[in-house]
């Protein structure tokens, strides 16, 4: 899976997940994907319920992802794990 960028609101019950559509073919068409997510619980404890994913091009993405940090969202790491079956 390709790298992902997270973002967390400053109340801390938000988060963004920006990730780059593997099927993109470079230079030509180039989308990545934001995720939304509500923080349930203790951060860390749970994976965000995940509520909506869009699909935009790439530079639009980076315009999203530079305002939500000049409106006070901060870079995060994914601090949680993936439950084992």
């Amino acid at each position: 899976m390709a790298k992902s960028y997270w973002l967390i609101n400053t109340n801390r019950s938000e988060v963004k997940r920006f990730t780059k559509n593997d099927k993109s073919i470079e230079g030509v068409f180039e989308y990545m994907f934001i995720d939304s997510g509500n923080i349930v619980g203790v951060l860390g404890k749970e994976p965000p319920v995940m509520t909506t994913t869009v699909s935009v091009e790439i530079e639009l993405a980076r315009e999203i992802y530079e305002r939500l940090l000049s409106q006070g969202w901060r870079k995060t790491e994914e601090v949680w794990t993936e439950k084992k079956s």
